[in-house]
């Protein structure tokens, strides 16, 4: 481990909540809380809540790069975390990581309600524990198993508002749950050496970058199709259908491109792509929202 370098202490803390990251879950939580109701989202729910999910999302990025220091230094990617540099110590990014989460998770329980509480508990358990301690370095189907715990937070928007399990709400965690492989395997394949290097057992590592490409494809059609399915289901209306077509067809474009394996940039060009194409397909699903209300309300 490194020594430790003169750098404001509480930006190391930030730094382990991965704030990005949690910045695009709570982004979909808070599409999540809108689709759930056809006017606005009580204040108090969209306030506290979402600060819950995002303490108890934070905890569980702090409580994975304690986890991951010793593969982290060793990353190009990684190297510069706080733990894996000594900024903090492992036993310090522990006690952080159980403060918010606990912080996060009491807020719930109390203000919001206890169904979102324990799913959201259950995602960080998934994600911290579950993925990270033992799915990431058992199979090369991680990201596709482990992908359900990041796949939840439009869910835990709904059930917020609505302290229901609804099939709408299933159908937002279905949509990210997809994403998620595409989205993950480019980058794996742009940190293919990276990954060898620790011995974490990613998809471009064990069968190759062509067959990691293939699989980006297929899961990339398998997106296009699932992210019909809200307008199929009249959960969203025409608006929401072509934005969706027409982000799921560049995405789809991005695959065929690393498929063809010409450039060394479309992977992570690939990447960087489908962060911007979930953003944009919620929000035009929000907007479409309120321009073609469903009738189920």
């Amino acid at each position: 481990m490194n020594q430790p370098t003169q750098r404001p202490i509480w930006r190391d803390y930030y730094e382990m909540t991965k704030p990005n990251v949690v910045l695009l879950m709570i982004l979909t939580s808070v599409i999540g809380m809108f689709m759930a109701v056809p006017g606005m989202v009580p204040i108090d729910v969209l306030i506290i809540g979402n600060l819950g999910i995002a303490l108890m999302a934070g905890s569980a990025a702090a409580i994975n790069h304690m986890i991951d220091y010793r593969t982290d230094i060793n990353m190009a990617r990684t190297q510069n975390r706080p733990v894996a540099q000594g900024r903090i110590t492992p036993t310090k990014a522990l006690v952080f990581a159980i403060v918010i989460g606990g912080l996060g998770m009491w807020m719930l329980v109390v203000f919001i309600n206890p169904l979102t509480a324990w799913l959201t508990l259950a995602s960080l358990i998934g994600y911290a524990f579950i993925y990270t301690m033992f799915l990431k370095r058992a199979t090369p189907q991680n990201i596709v198993i482990g992908g359900l715990a990041g796949a939840a937070p439009p869910l835990l928007g709904w059930t917020a508002v609505t302290n229901e399990v609804h099939g709408y709400g299933l159908l937002l965690v279905l949509i990210i749950f997809a994403w998620t492989p595409p989205h993950f395997w480019a980058l794996a394949i742009h940190r293919r050496e990276d990954y060898a290097k620790v011995d974490i057992p990613m998809l471009p590592v064990t069968h190759g970058d062509q067959f990691t490409r293939l699989q980006v494809l297929l899961y990339t059609i398998i997106l296009l199709v699932v992210t019909m399915l809200p307008f199929a289901t009249l959960m969203s209306g025409p608006l929401y259908a072509i934005g969706a077509l027409i982000l799921g067809l560049i995405f789809l474009w991005y695959a065929i491109q690393l498929m063809l394996a010409k450039d060394p940039k479309i992977p992570m060009a690939t990447f960087k792509y489908s962060i911007v194409y979930l953003m944009l397909l919620f929000a035009i699903m929000l907007i479409d929202h309120y321009v073609y209300p469903p009738t189920g309300f």
